[in-house]
């Protein structure tokens, strides 16, 4: 059996990968190794290792509301980016870098990440990206399991308001968000399947780990997956918004869409094969692209859907203390996200070092 640590809050744990740029070059730097032995004590659950030195996660705590979320992430960066002044290095916030070469990235001293990179090979040099990850407290494991099937329909929506990886190796990818399709290169990556019940998750998982696929539950890498040790649902589409508001605003996004559905009938199984062509729109053509909604198969475009989306969530945001955080949702679905940014400051410059340099000074603005 697997226990199911149950939240009885909808509360809120954040996961970010952070590039580590060289302040000279604004290459990727591999140094995360070095930064991790000067994290104070008090940092020490907040920053860690990610599977290359060029790439660093910062965790929040277990967070009981959005403004918890704010200055516990702010928090660590301050801390982190103080450290990163000892190496010239600065963070950077987009999924992936746009002219970092993946085979010229040093793997981490770790048992996990070496066993995977072994598995990889060639598709785990390539795979240099970073995202976002959301767990919301749920409190009863068949929750978990409704909430995780009803978001299936939601995820190419969270992936087009995030899109910021529109580059690769010194080209454009002419996807919004390449990261997704990286990912979904890897085993046991992107959108999982329908689960009946909690037992039905259990089952599989513990036949999964006997056959030798998977270690434990970490080892799937769905777009979004039940993290019973945590007691939530964990939301992994997202790309990383290159912006520190639009970050916490996607969050708070997730966490209401999370309340609400919970709250919703269940939403029977919907065809994979819908689902999939959603995200691929998202990630092919990000705000612009078409969504069939796959209970009813009606066709619309991506900001619409977004649109109705937002309409759904309003009255939790409301109870929740939220709403105002729709404002800079509003704003990005009528503006760009980062990835059309990063493609107006190339276009403009012809240089990716001016891109990455234009993102970290606004990242805050």
């Amino acid at each position: 059996m697997i226990k199911f640590n149950s939240s009885p809050e909808p509360t809120i744990g954040v996961e970010i990968e952070l590039q580590l740029v060289d302040k000279n070059n604004l290459n990727l730097n591999n140094i995360s190794s070095k930064v991790l032995k000067n994290v104070n004590k008090e940092f020490s659950d907040n920053i860690k290792c990610e599977l290359i030195e060029s790439m660093i996660e910062i965790n929040t705590n277990i967070c009981s509301n959005i403004e918890e979320v704010e200055k516990d992430i702010k928090k660590t960066l301050n801390h982190l980016g103080g450290l990163l002044k000892n190496y010239e290095t600065e963070l950077n916030c987009t999924s992936l870098h746009p002219f970092a070469i993946g085979k010229n990235q040093i793997i981490t001293n770790n048992i996990r990440y070496r066993r995977i990179m072994k598995d990889l090979q060639m598709v785990g040099k390539r795979f240099i990206s970073q995202g976002l990850h959301v767990h919301i407290g749920i409190d009863n494991p068949e929750n978990a399991i409704k909430v995780n099937n009803a978001l299936r329909v939601y995820l190419p929506l969270l992936l087009s308001l995030s899109t910021s990886s529109p580059f690769f190796e010194g080209e454009d990818t002419g996807l919004h968000s390449y990261r997704t399709k990286l990912f979904e290169a890897l085993p046991l990556a992107g959108m999982p399947d329908y689960l009946i019940n909690w037992n039905h998750f259990e089952n599989l998982t513990e036949q999964l780990e006997e056959a030798g696929i998977i270690n434990s539950v970490k080892d799937l890498w769905w777009d979004v997956r039940p993290h019973p040790g945590f007691g939530t649902v964990e939301v992994r589409v997202c790309d990383i918004p290159i912006n520190f508001k639009e970050i916490i605003a996607i969050v708070a996004l997730i966490q209401s869409l999370v309340v609400t559905l919970i709250k919703k009938e269940p939403i029977p199984d919907t065809h994979i094969q819908i689902l999939q062509s959603n995200k691929w729109q998202a990630a092919r053509y990000g705000l612009d692209g078409v969504h069939v909604d796959p209970r009813n198969f009606q066709k619309l475009s991506i900001k619409k859907a977004i649109e109705n989306l937002f309409l759904l969530v309003q009255p939790t945001m409301s109870s929740l203390g939220t709403e105002k955080y729709l404002g800079k949702l509003e704003e990005t679905l009528n503006g760009s996200t980062g990835s059309t940014i990063q493609r107006k400051l190339y276009d403009k410059s012809k240089d990716f070092k001016n891109v990455i340099k234009t993102l970290i000074e606004q990242f805050y603005k």
